[in-house]
């Protein structure tokens, strides 16, 4: 290409740059993000085919003032880690959210799967669960005490084994959807099919009451927390798969960003579940008004951070 036709083919957009720069404009931060890779696509075309020539300088002048603009006299704000769970974090959530119910649509799919194979096969639970497990439990049934099970280990040492162990399966889910959101998707489905799978077992023993009220004083946040995981591997997944205009690769940093910044939010909650889990779920002696409150209270949690509050700042943000 004639360099000739290269300026005047890019002009316009380098003159709305020009303009940015000018007047300081406010620009929304994907639109500024998209202007600077733009713009230095056109630097390094420049550079290839015009190495000595008047638009290559002009171009980097101009690239060089829109970095500063993103980055140099981005002001930093003193309360920038509450503003990140007070609005960051909830604005993001809610333009992803599209994952969010991809991911929930997966792992109920697989729930229902593994109560529908549990019911037609008895064995089912000792292939997913193993039969040290299942032994275990029919035990804790005879004994009396279904969910004995939560009992075994000191509070604290549960409290912190459990969580290690949730967050890791949480980071395996984000970073397994670099293999095209498949790798999440397989954790989910197998997370699925195991609760699917355990449910329906107590169920079988008339006990699925019992082992709601007790499993979903932790399970509520914790099972949410693996789905928003899984969540944010998809996020990366369709990175990969569907670019847009941006190249694969900076597509894919973009998407690994988005996708951390939303696994992120799902720590906090692993640390509260991974609390009741070690340090209430084991009190089944509790009063069941008081075990379905904490699940009640979870719930709400979830739907109003989640869904309620990005709605509502989102709206306040139309003009």
């Amino acid at each position: 290409m004639k360099e000739v036709v290269f300026v005047k083919r890019n002009s316009e957009k380098w003159g709305q740059v020009e303009k940015l720069l000018n007047e300081n404009l406010q620009v929304n931060p994907d639109e500024l993000y998209n202007m600077y890779v733009g713009l230095n696509d056109d630097l390094s075309y420049a550079a290839t085919f015009y190495p000595r020539s008047e638009t290559l300088v002009y171009l980097n002048n101009l690239t060089i003032l829109l970095h500063q603009k993103i980055y140099i006299n981005k002001k930093v704000k003193r309360n920038r880690f509450v503003e990140f769970w007070k609005t960051d974090y909830p604005l993001l959530f809610w333009e992803n959210r599209k994952y969010f119910w991809y991911a929930f649509t997966v792992f109920i799919v697989s729930a229902l799967i593994g109560a529908f194979s549990t019911a037609v096969d008895v064995d089912f639970p000792r292939l997913i669960m193993g039969d040290h497990y299942v032994n275990m439990t029919l035990e804790n049934i005879s004994n009396g005490d279904p969910l004995a099970v939560y009992k075994q280990a000191n509070e604290m040492n549960m409290f912190l084994g459990i969580t290690i162990n949730n967050i890791r399966v949480a980071f395996l889910a984000f970073v397994a959807g670099v293999f095209f959101s498949f790798g999440s998707g397989y954790i989910l489905l197998r997370n699925g099919i195991m609760l699917g799978c355990f449910q329906y077992f107590f169920y079988d023993y008339n006990l699925l009451r019992e082992s709601v009220l007790t499993i979903y004083i932790h399970g509520t946040l914790e099972l949410f927390s693996i789905i928003v995981a899984g969540a944010a591997g998809m996020a990366i997944g369709n990175s990969i798969l569907f670019p847009g205009t941006l190249p694969r690769t900076l597509s894919f940093q973009k998407g690994a960003a988005t996708g951390l910044k939303i696994v992120s939010g799902a720590i906090p909650l692993f640390l509260v579940a991974g609390f009741f889990e070690g340090f209430v779920t084991r009190h089944t002696e509790l009063p069941d008004v008081v075990r379905g409150g904490i699940i009640v209270l979870s719930l709400a949690f979830i739907i109003a951070y989640f869904f309620l509050y990005p709605k509502y700042l989102k709206q306040k943000s139309i003009p």
